[in-house]
């Protein structure tokens, strides 16, 4: 007999999993715009202002961040059951 899934636990962990894998894909991400950079333009002595890996970077890291913070530090059944008993304890 299948076990019954808890859907709030089975969602959290599909968002875990999700940043997981974004992780991953970040790093390789960033290995591999280091690497073109670095054979293009930053083994010569082109480097001229900031190395465009940064900005891909930034943009990625931004998304990546969202993502950490879904996926860990935000619960928002959590948050509005809390939220539900503050209102019907103020009531009373």
């Amino acid at each position: 007999m299948e076990e019954q899934k808890d859907e709030k636990l089975w969602k959290l962990a599909k968002q875990r999993a999700g940043f997981q894998d974004s992780l991953i894909s970040f790093v390789v991400i960033s290995v591999i715009c280091w690497a073109v950079w670095f054979f293009t333009q930053g083994r010569h002595g082109f480097n001229r202002g900031t190395p465009w890996p940064l900005w891909v970077m930034f943009g990625l890291g931004i998304a990546l961040v969202l993502k950490f913070i879904k996926a860990y530090k935000t619960d928002n059944d959590t948050m509005a059951e809390r939220e539900y008993e503050k209102l019907k304890n103020q009531g009373k």
